[in-house]
């Protein structure tokens, strides 16, 4: 009997290579959401496309996402079917539809439904990476999902790097590259990681959740919380590069894109950090620490803009650090505290509505960035961490 527990121990056992190569198929994967963002200035010289149409693109696959989401998770698409293969599939499909802005070139509402499908397919990449890492972690899954969200980050970051590194490179080039190394992430996860020991069934999303999950004090702490992290992360990504842009301090191109991927990047210093600092502070005090940090950097940030550009630029890297860095933890506290019999679905909820608040930040710098002081850019983002922390003060007394 203690020969035949040994055995199942060791087969469970996660192998060596599992984590890594679901961490690097995981960042492939993300480097397609931010894939448009990173050759607009490109397709606004060589299409003339108009001034708001890098929130409008950015806006475009978080719609995506969301759509994805709520159909991945109503037909269970990764539970009747082997979610590496979702993945690989998913892979292929988003690297397709990122590349679908070939079918006619210089043609706005083809891009945005380009990156419309790309988020569609998002969303068996990101989620179902989750779930492979949840069929091998068990107690360590927490650290496992703080590599995984350092993983989109960094993904998320690639595209800006790609374009510094390769200056000069055609937007082209770069489409094509970041499709390239989606589909190459997608093979890794279908050939070198199996389903693993702990992969679990989920139950089938139910919309009535919508009014039962949020009935739960400590689930609706934590996920204010998480909509207020929301409200900030991707209007602040997305505006990245027309804040650097907009210093003086650059010139656009190589510059502006070296360190917008050094920025976003850095968030994945912010996820694996937290998750470690987490195993003893706890979710919610690392939750909190950062969304209040990252508060702070929205409030000053008027003032860190007539900084001189050393400066400006190490403040954006902490803010990239601490922006991102409280989401695995989010992440944690909404499936601990969400109702056991309905965690599947509270998640799939909060994670639309999550997503569904970036678009109302990403079109309110949009249609104001052009009016305002590009100084005070920023400062509207601050509601969101404010709003976050006031929700959270239950979990953080507890």
């Amino acid at each position: 009997m203690a020969a035949e527990l040994t055995s199942r121990e060791a087969s469970a056992r996660p192998r060596a290579r599992i984590l890594p190569i679901i961490v690097l198929s995981q960042f492939t994967g993300t480097s397609l959401w931010f894939a448009g963002n990173a050759v607009m200035p490109d397709l606004q010289r060589g299409w003339g496309l108009p001034a708001h149409a890098l929130g409008d693109l950015t806006s475009a696959v978080q719609l995506g996402f969301i759509a994805g989401t709520l159909v991945f998770a109503f037909f269970m698409i990764s539970d009747r079917y082997s979610p590496r293969r979702v993945f690989f599939a998913c892979s292929l499909l988003g690297a397709a539809a990122n590349l679908a802005l070939y079918a006619a070139p210089r043609d706005f509402a083809v891009l945005l439904g380009s990156r419309f499908l790309t988020g569609f397919f998002l969303a068996g990449i990101y989620p179902v990476g989750m779930k492979i890492a949840a069929g091998w972690y068990r107690k360590s899954l927490g650290n496992a999902i703080g590599w995984l969200v350092g993983a989109l980050v960094l993904g998320t970051a690639f595209p800006h790097g790609l374009r510094a590194a390769g200056h000069g490179l055609s937007w082209e080039v770069v489409t094509w590259a970041v499709s390239g190394i989606a589909v190459a992430g997608g093979m890794l996860m279908l050939m070198l990681v199996p389903d693993g020991p702990y992969l679990a069934k989920g139950a089938r999303f139910d919309s009535r959740a919508l009014a039962v999950v949020f009935r739960s004090p400590d689930f609706r702490a934590s996920a204010f919380g998480y909509f207020g992290h929301m409200w900030e992360l991707y209007a602040f990504w997305a505006f990245v590069p027309v804040a650097l842009a907009a210093h003086g301090g650059f010139t656009e191109g190589r510059g502006v894109s070296l360190w917008t991927f050094v920025v976003i990047g850095a968030g994945s210093i912010g996820c694996i950090v937290g998750g470690l600092v987490s195993l003893r502070a706890g979710s919610a005090r690392v939750a909190y620490a950062q969304l209040l940090a990252s508060g702070a950097c929205c409030i000053v940030s008027p003032l860190m803009f007539h900084a001189s550009t050393p400066l400006y630029l190490v403040f954006l890297v902490f803010w990239g650090v601490v922006v991102v860095g409280d989401s695995p933890q989010f992440s944690a506290l909404n499936a601990r505290n969400a109702p056991k019999e309905l965690v599947g679905s509270a998640l799939t909820i909060a994670n639309c509505m999550g997503f569904a608040i970036t678009i109302a930040t990403l079109q309110l710098l949009n249609r104001t960035s052009g009016h305002i002081d590009p100084a005070y850019l920023y400062l509207p983002l601050a509601a969101g961490p404010v709003f976050g922390l006031y929700s959270m003060r239950s979990l953080i007394r507890a």
